[in-house]
């Protein structure tokens, strides 16, 4: 019997083992097949990190994309990819509604010719007459008289002048019993024990922060009108008044903590002598701004870190609304303030922007779509410009609303379409995980779409920092937040930096701390030429 069913046995446990070698195989080409996709999903993003790359380096610095309007106007871009017949009608609705409405002829610039120079700038006349052997007619000998006259103008420049004011002060005593001298007291000063005044501190902290000159090109030009002044002199003279001014930019503070909104931004910065930190070590400004129209401020603020922290220290106990990017910093005191906490579209739609130009030339997609949807957005944001807050929420409710149903519900659906390692399906979930924050405006008619006016207030220091590269000691650092505060809000309320620095320093010594507030720019913004 044995040897009857020993062959019956061995097929049996061949089968087997068949089987279990082709699910084996199976399980690996499942593998295979697993590791291939990812594979091919890692190219792809490398290859899209590198176009990306390419056109940073290279390509136009416009977010501006390139697909005609007209086109997603009339055949929507995901319409295109997709075939969603069952949306497209009710999107061309709302982007023939949007256009009806907010879209304009652009406006043709007018190429050559002179441009006429400002009539506000002082005029000096110079009247060319005929030479005297030709005053007279060549016919009759009699006098020629003026009868009209030509006129042109050209610019002219007047070279910068250095020159030494010489404070005298005079001494008074009696004559008869020669004594009880008096002398006139000393003029109030910024930096009692420097011989800078008030209008060459302008002029350099204004060339240094608003111009971005580095303080070394500034010695050299001082050297060639004839005045020496080392680069350390002037460095020491601007971290003092980075110190002097600090009362001020404390109530700068106090007005920036009473805004209904603050816009708040950060960028890096590098200190190369920092205890217990190494040179390369990375760095932060920090940027708030906020304010009713015309009573603006923009601060700016140093720290080693940006840790949550730094929000937490620099917002105090604000609880009113606050506009930032997707950095999570600001999670903790967004969480213990009860801040109303809003997002920027202008950073999602610069992914959008982003995946669009990993697209094939002349193909539109997915990335096409949203930016025309954001584009609307916007569209019903300048409509809604002028508009008193409740009137720009009704505004929102009846527009925008719609627009950002429609987004939702593609987003959704193209979530589980695309890659999430690519270009655009990181433009996709970073849409998704802002979204509570990206939508809030849709309830608060005070909330922006953006945080462009934190952004544009930094973007002066991120051109400095490109010439001047970064600060010796954090002294510095705060000398230069300090400065560049007192700059952007002169700036961010029309009024001439120089000359309201050259104000600030030539009158701030003379106050005390409860006179602080006649500085605001907007106490005596009318005094200064704009």
């Amino acid at each position: 019997m044995k040897n009857a069913t020993s062959p019956t046995q061995n097929v049996s446990q061949l089968q087997r083992q068949i089987k279990a070698q082709q699910e084996e195989i199976a399980q690996l080409h499942l593998l295979m097949e697993k590791k291939e996709a990812q594979w091919e999903a890692a190219k792809q993003s490398l290859f899209e990190q590198f176009r990306l790359a390419l056109e940073r380096q290279f390509g136009p610095s416009t977010e501006k994309y390139r697909v005609d309007q007209r086109d997603l106007l009339i055949n929507e871009a995901e319409v295109a990819v997709d075939e969603e017949d069952s949306d497209a009608s009710a999107c061309d609705a709302v982007a023939d509604d949007a256009m009806s409405e907010t879209a304009s002829p652009p406006k043709r610039r007018t190429r050559g010719g002179r441009v006429a120079l400002p009539p506000e700038l002082p005029r000096v006349e110079v009247v060319h007459e005929l030479p005297d052997n030709t005053c007279h007619c060549h016919d009759d000998g009699t006098t020629l008289k003026v009868i009209g006259e030509e006129v042109s103008e050209e610019l002219h420049v007047v070279p910068a002048r250095i020159e030494v004011i010489r404070h005298v002060r005079r001494k008074y005593a009696c004559p008869t019993c020669e004594e009880g001298i008096s002398t006139a007291p000393v003029p109030a000063k910024l930096l009692p024990k420097s011989n800078a005044s008030a209008t060459l501190l302008a002029y350099i902290a204004t060339a240094k922060y608003q111009d971005a000159l580095p303080l070394y090109r500034q010695s050299q030009i001082f050297a060639r009108h004839g005045a020496e002044i080392p680069r350390n002199t002037l460095a020491r003279w601007m971290v003092q008044v980075g110190e002097r001014i600090t009362p001020l930019i404390d109530t700068l503070r106090q007005h920036l903590l009473n805004a209904p909104l603050i816009h708040m931004d950060e960028t890096t910065l590098q200190v190369n002598q920092e205890t217990d930190r190494s040179a390369s070590a990375t760095s932060y400004m920090w940027v708030q701004r906020g304010g009713p129209p015309g009573q603006h401020v923009v601060l700016f603020d140093y720290a080693s870190s940006r840790a949550g922290r730094v929000p937490i220290e620099l917002l105090d106990d604000y609880a009113g609304r606050l506009l930032t990017d997707g950095y999570e910093g600001y999670a903790e005191v967004v969480r213990q303030n009860g801040i109303t906490h809003a997002g920027c579209w202008a950073h999602a739609r610069r992914k959008f922007v982003e995946a669009q130009k990993m697209q094939p030339k002349g193909k539109t997609g997915k990335a096409d779509w949203a930016l025309n949807q954001i584009r609307k957005l916007y569209g019903v944001e300048k409509q809604a410009k002028t508009f008193e807050p409740d009137a720009r929420q009704a505004l929102r409710d009846q527009k925008s609303r719609p627009l950002i149903d429609q987004l939702r519900t593609w987003l959704d659906k193209s979530l589980a379409q695309v890659l999430p390692k690519s270009a655009l399906g990181k433009a996709l979930h970073y849409l998704d995980n802002q979204w509570p924050r990206l939508t809030r405006f849709l309830d608060d008619g005070l909330i922006p779409l953006d945080n462009n006016p934190a952004e544009n207030a930094i973007r002066p220091f991120v051109v400095g920092r490109k010439n001047w590269l970064f600060s010796h000691t954090p002294s510095g650092a705060h000398a230069s937040a300090a400065i560049y505060s007192l700059i952007e809000t002169a700036k961010a309320n029309g009024l001439s930096p120089c000359d309201y620095l050259q104000y600030v320093f030539a009158t701030l010594p003379t106050l005390g701390a409860d006179e602080l507030h006649t500085l605001l720019p907007w106490q005596w913004q009318e005094t200064l030429p704009v």
